[in-house]
């Protein structure tokens, strides 16, 4: 199943989209929006995680 494989082509043909849609000056504001959302993730996962991490060790005490 090679229909999800992007190569270096693919990667530049949606750079090039971005900037035409979006412009220059527009690209760093999104990308900063975008880096706070995956920290933004990566934060609730991590809560998540540590969550039943407690939760796990309170069953094994008892």
């Amino acid at each position: 199943m090679q229909l999800l494989v992007i190569g270096t082509t693919e990667i530049i043909l949606i750079v090039l989209l971005v900037l035409l849609l979006f412009g220059g000056k527009k690209i760093p504001e999104l990308m900063k929006g975008l880096g706070k959302g995956v920290k933004s993730f990566k934060d609730g996962v991590n809560g998540i995680e540590d969550a039943t991490e407690v939760k796990d060790e309170t069953k094994k005490e008892e």
